[in-house]
């Protein structure tokens, strides 16, 4: 007579472990994709001044440029979320970091501006694609206790990847001219691609939810974080309701319809300041009349504050009201972007620095906040969803920087127009919050 199979609860399982070398190495590879997406991203805000004065540019045709990039990712991180819910995180991950290294490579050679500009569409849609599968798979393998603040850690690796954007322009540009900055944000994806062939895993929640056996890969995997001794007939379940249909359905039942919608809405307007400072902020502080060089040091403070502040707000995501959290720092975010434009000198670094802190460093929060609120099922999804929304914003938010520089207004009203979708944005995340309803679970089974 054969015994009945036990089960194994993968969420509490790795709830009740320490957090592995395993589990740090999956965190690892994660960060250096969205740094590597990071400054591809970038990297033209930062090459826009030189590329403009090569190619005698106006902002709108530098506006244009960005947009086109922007909208790639738009595209990209619509596409490949449903596809890495039903395919996997590992595959789609690899094969969108290769795919935006290689066209960065192609981008750099690019003889005029209209083929630049489609060049970056095209590089957007790798880039768009690789982002929400590093976040997932990031969620996926970390404890409930410590999800928020690992996967803002992770998510770090993006601001650290911009940043570098500005320091590489900094070096290359006198030297090797525009195309070089291009040439290096194509070699390292491209770099990174056999490790993580070698190395990456997929994820442990996804395979639970998968329609063939996975069970021995998954116990396998299981093993590599701690000691694991169970029959192989075993049944490894995940505590969440079963879903059925297209992933982007899944974001529109009663349980998440009023959640996706002001979380929409959240990284609309959290994207659009986002990528308007990251592509206009040198060029906006060149136009104040300090030299290139020494703006684009100013702009790098705030990625480092990006950086601080995403540590800073996934810890206590962690360790109070994530919603609460959010709705404050985003607030503080309009705050220091009307000191932005009235600073000058020492004054300015530290206001671009609080800039960064409150609004990149909620963004990093809001990423992780998403990737909590979602089952694995349509996790993907609605990370990228979000995000791809959230594109909108900030093409919209790349033309408007365009528009404000050629109206000529003064710098306090630009960044006072500026800090406008900040508000909003904290607005949109405590309503989410107020709305958002328990969910209830039922095991998946693998």
């Amino acid at each position: 007579m054969q015994s009945s199979p036990s089960t194994l609860e993968i969420r509490s399982w790795l709830d009740n472990q320490r957090i592995s070398l395993f589990q740090w190495r999956v965190l690892l590879l994660c960060f250096a994709c969205v740094a590597v997406d990071g400054f591809d991203t970038a990297c033209v805000g930062f090459i826009a001044p030189a590329l403009s004065q090569e190619w005698h540019l106006s902002p709108s045709v530098l506006g244009a440029l960005f947009g086109s990039g922007l909208i790639g990712l738009m595209v990209g991180a619509l596409f490949f979320g449903p596809l890495a819910d039903r395919i996997g995180r590992r595959a789609t991950l690899i094969a969108t970091v290769a795919f935006f290294g290689a066209t960065s490579l192609v981008t750099a050679y690019a003889p005029n501006i209209e083929l630049l500009v489609a060049l970056r569409f095209v590089t957007g849609l790798g880039l768009g694609g690789a982002m929400p599968n590093a976040i997932a798979l990031t969620s996926e393998y970390c404890p409930e206790r410590k999800k928020s603040l690992l996967t803002t850690v992770m998510f770090c690796g993006f601001t650290l990847g911009s940043g570098l954007g500005g320091v590489a322009a900094s070096q290359l540009l006198p030297t090797y001219g525009w195309r070089s900055v291009l040439i290096l944000g194509g070699v390292l994806p491209l770099m990174l691609v056999p490790v993580m062939l070698a190395a990456m895993p997929e994820s442990v929640r996804y395979l639970v939810l998968g329609n063939d056996d996975h069970r021995a890969k998954i116990a396998t995997l299981l093993r590599k974080i701690a000691p694991l001794t169970v029959p192989d007939n075993t049944r490894f379940t995940l505590q969440e309701a079963p879903k059925s249909g297209s992933p982007v359905r899944q974001l529109f039942t009663h349980e998440y319809r009023s959640g996706t919608l002001l979380l929409w809405v959240v990284f609309f307007m959290s994207l659009l300041v986002v990528y308007l400072l990251t592509n206009w902020l040198p060029t906006l502080i060149h136009r104040s009349g300090m030299p290139l060089v020494l703006a684009s040091k100013v702009a790098v403070m705030y990625q480092i504050g990006g950086t601080i502040g995403a540590l800073l707000i996934g810890r206590l995501m962690d360790k109070v009201s994530p919603t609460a959290v959010l709705a404050t720092t985003y607030a503080l975010g309009g705050l220091f972007l009307i000191a932005t434009g009235i600073a000058t000198g020492a004054l300015l670094a530290t206001a671009v620095m609080g800039v960064g802190f409150c609004i990149s460093g909620s963004q990093i929060g809001a990423n992780a906040y998403v990737a909590r609120y979602y089952p694995t099922a349509s996790r993907v999804t609605g990370i990228s969803w979000a995000l791809g929304i959230g594109r909108l914003g900030s093409v919209v938010g790349a033309l408007v920087g365009g528009a404000l520089l050629s109206a000529n207004i003064t710098f306090p009203i630009l960044f006072s127009i500026v800090a406008v979708p900040a508000v909003i944005a904290s607005v949109a995340i405590f309503a989410c919050g107020r709305k958002s309803q328990a969910i209830e679970t039922k095991p998946a089974i693998a």
